[in-house]
């Protein structure tokens, strides 16, 4: 048995026609030794996502088929631990068959990310005991702010934290309080931490055969291609957020991994009210 995550194109359909469809895959799963464990839908996009234990894609699928007839446009298989990083849950929460469309999670996410700038030479010229204590201070700035947004923690890259938020607006918003913070940290300690933040966000199951795999990617070169101090998001990332005055300097960069080039925006996150 594997773990699979489907994605669905479900335009017109309504959160009460999708809850009815997962209660139908849940009466006839055990006929095909699966097991479907929960989904999310965006009603805004027109696309559903169901989480499953399965022997293989095929016999995931075969379920859908049988019991409403929603077949999935793309399969992957996915490491329970990543969905609930990512997503923050791998079952059902309650009251999921008569949620509204606007309470049902859609699963999409934004992806954060941030990176001490200079942490080689950081290391090579204070020692690996200081470098380890700057950046112990990098974490505890970084968490403070995700507790403060709701983002969630996805992992530890080395020398930055890969983030998710539910809210697109909450993600930006802790970027900029994530550089404010070490804006005040810098005023008072002999050895300054710098940073860079990368900002995109995007659906679970897209165009990649991994979890969340383009948005985490683009996430992660809009981080390394950011100057010291800086935030760079994504085109998506500046159509959702909806504040087009925080954001500047707009241009097409070739980065590393897509084929053309992207469209980036830099967040003026001095502009924004001290948090």
């Amino acid at each position: 048995m594997a773990i699979f995550m489907d994605r669905h194109d479900l335009s017109g359909t309504t959160a009460a026609d999708v809850a009815e469809a997962h209660r139908k895959d849940l009466d006839i799963q055990d006929r095909y030794g699966v097991k479907f464990l929960t989904y999310w839908f965006d009603q805004r996009r027109g696309t559903a996502f169901c989480l499953m234990d399965a022997p293989d894609m095929e016999t995931a699928q075969c379920v859908h088929r049988e019991a409403h007839g929603f077949v999935a446009g793309e399969v992957v298989e996915v490491s329970l631990s990543a969905v609930e990083a990512f997503l923050g849950r791998i079952h059902d929460p309650e009251g999921v068959p008569g949620q509204s469309s606007s309470e049902m999670d859609s699963g999409h996410r934004a992806i954060l990310f941030t990176d001490i700038v200079g942490s080689t030479e950081m290391t090579s010229r204070l020692g690996d005991r200081m470098a380890i204590e700057l950046v112990r201070a990098h974490d505890a700035v970084v968490r403070r702010c995700l507790g403060q947004s709701s983002g969630r923690e996805v992992k530890h890259t080395g020398d930055g934290i890969m983030a998710t938020f539910v809210s697109i607006t909450a993600a930006v918003d802790c970027a900029i309080a994530i550089q404010q913070e070490f804006e005040r940290y810098n005023r008072g300690n002999p050895e300054p931490i710098h940073i860079r933040i990368g900002l995109d966000c995007g659906e679970p199951v897209a165009d990649s055969n991994d979890l969340f795999g383009s948005t985490v990617q683009l996430a992660a070169r809009l981080c390394a291609a950011a100057s010291t101090d800086q935030v760079l998001v994504s085109e998506s990332i500046f159509r959702e957020y909806g504040t087009a005055d925080l954001f500047t300097h707009a241009s097409r960069r070739r980065l590393k991994g897509f084929s053309k080039p992207v469209l980036i925006f830099q967040c003026d996150w001095t502009k924004a009210g001290v948090q």
